[in-house]
């Protein structure tokens, strides 16, 4: 069924709310989830919902966090969320990121002891609309095998960036270093469909296209996306303190406990390089070169990325966002939780 964007925000903040997170909270967290949904990324919105108010509920989220925030140098920063949503720890991890770039060129900022965060696309795009260039990127729990593994020990373990340009388009890359990220998986799972072969494979390790068999994902181009994956844990996991590789916490073993994440944020001024309107320009030259690029045999157009995610958002504003039935029905119904997902495997069976 389809519903408007305003309609599943509060619908979303409301059930949040209900498990146990301030309003305000709840508020920044469905910020997080409408924007998946809206730009189609439908793995990271409504149908996580569940899963974090199950968390909330049994204490796993801390809902009123003792949060520590240090500068530790011009240009560099912590913030200590004390095992709060990190949903709304990323968004503010970001939002004091931007207020340093802003003032110094350069913000590295890290975000530790925090539950899973999101889309990292809404806390890039943050930075980008605020005329300045994002990379963001999280640590996830170990469900990938290694290349030349037959065992998981990374997680999917996502990069995203984003840049402004002149003309209001803006660059939006977000990515799992996994050919598909968990939360597709679980998407394809509630639409009862399967996946393609290349995905994920089986307890066996071979490839399997039912989502109900995965057993573990495999990394994005090989050898490569297996480097991203040890890249992105050393910098949002060890860098700060907190458990990495194999160690990181399970997403589903046992929603009484917070799970410790690390999510680094770096934002960088254009103003403090080449000067922002030049920045901005030669942003948007780029991409009017990058349309005039012949596409391939059935292909439409090239496309920039975020293009297409702003496509759908448009049309999802216009028609409304499209939403599973049966995720639409928990979200109108007094129900917190169904005690679905705690102390599950790390694919929540």
């Amino acid at each position: 069924m389809r519903v408007d964007k305003e309609t599943l925000h509060k619908l979303i903040s409301n059930k949040m709310h209900k498990a146990g997170l301030t309003k305000e909270d709840a508020d920044a967290a469905a910020d997080v989830l409408t924007f998946a949904d809206l730009r189609g990324v439908h793995s990271h919105g409504a149908v996580r919902v569940e899963y974090y108010s199950e968390r909330i509920a049994k204490g796993g989220i801390t809902t009123h966090p003792n949060i520590k925030y240090t500068e530790t140098g011009p240009a560099s920063a912590i913030l200590d969320y004390d095992n709060g949503c990190g949903l709304v720890a990323a968004k503010v991890g970001m939002e004091k990121a931007i207020a340093m770039a802003k003032k110094n060129g350069v913000a590295v900022v890290g975000i530790k002891h925090i539950s899973h965060s999101g889309s990292l696309g809404y806390f890039t795009e943050m930075a980008a609309h605020q005329n300045l260039v994002a990379i963001s990127m999280c640590q996830s729990d170990p469900m990938a095998v290694p290349y030349g593994g037959a065992e998981e020990f990374f997680g999917t373990n996502p990069i995203a960036f984003a840049a402004p340009s002149a003309d209001g388009r803006v660059i939006s890359f977000d990515m799992a270093t996994t050919v598909q990220a968990w939360g597709k998986i679980l998407h394809a799972r509630s639409k009862g469909v399967d996946i393609p072969s290349d995905w994920a494979v089986d307890a066996n390790g071979e490839p399997t296209t039912d989502p109900h068999n995965v057993n573990a994902l495999v990394p994005i181009a090989g050898a490569k996306g297996y480097g991203l994956m040890m890249m992105v844990d050393v910098l949002s996991g060890i860098l700060l303190g907190v458990p990495f590789g194999k160690n990181v916490s399970s997403m589903y073993a046992d929603l009484s406990k917070g799970r410790d994440l690390g999510h680094l944020h770096i934002v960088i001024n254009p103003e403090f390089f080449i000067g922002l309107e030049v920045f901005k320009n030669s942003v948007s030259t780029m991409l009017d070169e990058l349309k005039q690029v012949k596409p391939m045999k059935g292909v439409k157009e090239v496309c920039y990325p975020g293009e297409r995610g702003k496509a759908r958002e448009d049309a999802y504003l216009r028609d409304g966002i499209e939403i599973v039935d049966d995720i639409y029905n928990y979200l109108i119904s007094d129900d917190i939780h169904f005690n679905r997902y705690d102390h599950k495997n790390k694919f929540a069976e």
